[in-house]
């Protein structure tokens, strides 16, 4: 069953509670980024959901910003994205302290988290919102990113041939309150728990080992 399936056969109650949608979508970084150096990354790599959840338990990531990314519509909503009719892709904003994490390594995390090699899906998840995207600012950024899907490709981590396009940054959409820490929220939720969960964990016992988890 898909993601939007899932998504579907849970609207009801996610909508129903106001509680879900307490979070302030107006992003904490904006005063950090202006107190010291801060760098911002924007990517996707299928649901939002797990990799949202995941990038926000590294040190050195101030906060991990579900969204939507790459279209040509104004102020896209979750389910005109799910169409596959605006462009957007299901992206993650990640504000980030580079003198704790590198680009390097964020790209590491990403590359772990989702199936590169898989053109518009993930799994179960298809259309081209679930593309693999990385959206650079400058050419000095188009570099690194280009380098870092070279590396991960040669690495064998999987086999075969990455798909990951790598396409200029333009504007990035907040998604939805209740999408943010959507997993914290509703860890049972039923895609929530069979696909979500299980690769978090898997995430969690990997870079824990590295020393890269937040206390």
């Amino acid at each position: 069953m898909t993601k939007i399936m899932f998504f579907l056969f849970c609207s009801l109650s996610v909508f129903g509670c106001n509680g879900q949608e307490k979070q302030d979508l107006k992003p904490k970084e904006t005063q950090k980024m202006e107190n010291r150096k801060v760098e911002q990354l924007t990517f996707g790599g299928g649901c939002f959901w797990c990799v949202e959840s995941c990038f926000n338990m590294l040190k050195g990531v101030e906060s991990a910003v579900s969204g939507y990314s790459g279209g040509h519509t104004a102020h896209p909503t979750y389910e005109e994205v799910c169409t596959g009719n605006t462009g957007h892709a299901e992206v993650v904003q990640i504000t980030y302290d580079p003198a704790v994490i590198s680009y390097a390594q964020l790209m590491d995390v990403f590359f772990f988290l989702h199936d590169p090699r898989q053109l518009n899906r993930q799994g179960n998840d298809i259309g081209t919102q679930y593309r693999s995207v990385v959206f650079y600012k400058d050419e000095a950024e188009k570099n690194e990113a280009e380098k870092a899907i070279q590396l991960s490709e040669v690495s064998g981590r999987w086999p075969g041939t990455y798909v990951t396009e790598v396409v200029p940054f333009k504007k990035f959409w907040p998604a939805e309150a209740y999408h943010q820490g959507y997993y914290t929220n509703n860890p049972t939720q039923p895609y929530c728990s069979a696909v979500v969960g299980p690769k978090i964990q898997k995430f969690r016992r990997h870079y824990s080992e590295l020393g890269w988890l937040k206390e």
